[in-house]
């Protein structure tokens, strides 16, 4: 393995091509801070951003060129969370959650997903820039987890077997992505699989050892897990670390663009008597006034 050391705010892929099998680590520390100190969330709607942003990581990092864009949305209706909304691009993450502060303070200490979310769905939605491809996968969220969830996802979506594990220790979260590729990732613009190799049992098992301290550890890098979970294996290959950051992509220049697609007159009726039409960013949770004058 590459003597990198890999510990915070970053992702970290692999394959264990014996066994047939990819993976992704990702540690977040000061990014999930810079997110989470722009909302003031309360601390079950914060640990469950914090894992959504581990997630989006995850599964960002598979996307194969950096003008792609993975999107992540789960959505309910009558619920103490009704939208969860994360994205990545070119290693920025950003991402929101709106919520009911009543039905959230009378959550359990520990909510599963279901108290979470009720009865919702789970989007996923993977952009490629490059080939202009763009496929959404929707499924029911099901699990009394998001992991739990976004294995569900891709058993029904993509049919590929996943072993998801996602842990938040104080202010650091960290996760790991477990898939059985048997035919291979390179040149393939969708996910494959078959389900009758008897490796993916024996990687699963693997996997499913990896402690929720270990993901969580700064001092722990990356690499060394991977070498923990799958020293036995003939090759272990490493791919570069993709660095992670906070990364909300608003600002004027392109609100203003945004704006300039409206009519004059449907820009008027968006502006204040003082003709200053004032943008709100879920994301960043800052407002942008544009004055229609400048």
């Amino acid at each position: 393995m590459p003597g990198q050391v890999v510990s915070a705010d970053t992702a970290l892929g692999f394959t264990v091509p014996g066994l047939h099998v990819r993976g992704r680590l990702v540690r977040l520390g000061g990014v999930i801070e810079q997110i989470l100190s722009a909302h003031g969330y309360p601390p079950v709607i914060e640990r469950l951003l914090s894992e959504a942003l581990v997630v989006c990581a995850l599964l960002g990092t598979l996307l194969k060129h950096d003008d792609g864009q993975l999107t992540m949305q789960a959505q309910a209706e009558d619920s103490a969370v009704s939208l969860l909304v994360c994205d990545y691009k070119a290693g920025s993450l950003r991402g929101y959650i709106l919520h009911d502060a009543e039905r959230v303070m009378a959550l359990p200490f520990e909510p599963t997903l279901p108290d979470l979310f009720g009865t919702g769905y789970l989007a996923i939605t993977f952009d490629q820039a490059v080939s202009e491809e763009r496929y959404q996968g929707i499924v029911p969220l099901e699990g009394t987890s998001l992991a739990a969830a976004i294995e569900h996802y891709f058993a029904q979506s993509e049919q590929v077997p996943s072993l998801v594990r996602v842990s938040v220790e104080g202010d650091v979260a960290g996760g790991m992505l477990l898939q059985h590729l048997p035919e291979g990732e390179e040149g393939r613009d969708r996910l494959h699989t078959r389900l009758d190799h008897p490796e993916w049992e024996e990687a699963a098992i693997l996997g499913a050892t990896i402690k929720p301290e270990e993901l969580c550890d700064p001092a722990l890098p990356l690499e060394t897990i991977i070498w923990r979970l799958f020293s036995q294996a003939s090759e272990i290959r490493t791919h570069d670390a993709v660095p992670l950051s906070r990364g909300c992509r608003c600002d004027v220049a392109h609100i203003r663009a945004v704006l300039e697609q409206f009519s004059a007159e449907e820009r008027a009726t968006m502006a204040d008597a003082a003709g200053v039409i004032s943008v709100d960013c879920a994301f960043c949770a800052k407002a942008f006034p544009i004055n229609l004058g400048e």
